[in-house]
């Protein structure tokens, strides 16, 4: 029979990791680290192949430092601006305080960089698709229309940048995140690209640098 001795550091031990479960995200966050945040609600992870277009397989080819999080990022662009670094392979949506959430993305491949500051003139859930005729040219087997769905490339969300080509779109292949892949458009994990929708507004200021 245990003593009540063993009993209290039973109970200590319990608290002491309760504790650290519920305080050290905040901890994190007072001394100025990074953030990590879970998929939002309605998202699934797995480690097998996806079932539909809310369900995000995660792989040891998708770096953590490529999962959204909040992050300190010095900038005098104004709150709720979009600033996408190709370069490093990351998207910041300016937030108070010097901070910005910070998205993982996949950019243009080889001979499709482009940069320039631009409005987002549109937001679509569940984008259709028609690709322009010069990328039909390349890929001749590319249907001219694709409706909205969970086999559409553009994913779940799409945020259309001015009067240009190109969008901030989501994707299934999380493996594409951090690399140079697309033929311009920025693309976002399906779960990364549903939060950044709920925040941007219509009329938002993006940078593409």
């Amino acid at each position: 029979m245990l003593s009540l001795y063993k009993f209290a550091l039973i109970g200590k031990k319990i608290f002491f990791l309760i504790a650290i479960y519920l305080f050290l995200p905040l901890a994190s966050f007072a001394n100025g680290n990074n953030i990590y945040y879970p998929p939002p609600v309605g998202m699934n992870i797995t480690t097998g192949t996806p079932t539909n277009g809310l369900t995000l397989k995660i792989t040891k080819n998708v770096h953590p430092k490529y999962f959204r999080q909040i992050v300190p990022y010095k900038t005098n662009q104004p709150v709720g601006t979009i600033i996408v670094d190709t370069k490093q392979k990351f998207l910041y949506l300016v937030l108070k305080n010097g901070y910005a959430m910070r998205y993982g993305v996949g950019v243009g491949r080889p001979g499709f960089e482009w940069s320039g500051t631009h409005r987002i003139s549109a937001k679509k859930k569940w984008p259709s698709w028609t690709p322009p005729a010069e990328m039909r040219a390349r890929q001749p087997e590319l249907p001219k229309f694709m409706p909205g769905g969970i086999d559409n490339p553009l994913g779940a969300r799409a945020l259309y940048i001015g009067s240009t080509l190109y969008r901030v779109h989501g994707t299934r292949e999380a493996w594409s995140i951090g690399r140079n892949v697309s033929s311009g458009c920025i693309r976002l994990m399906n779960m990364d690209v549903i939060d950044l929708y709920n925040r941007v507004r219509v009329g938002a200021k993006i940078i593409v640098l």
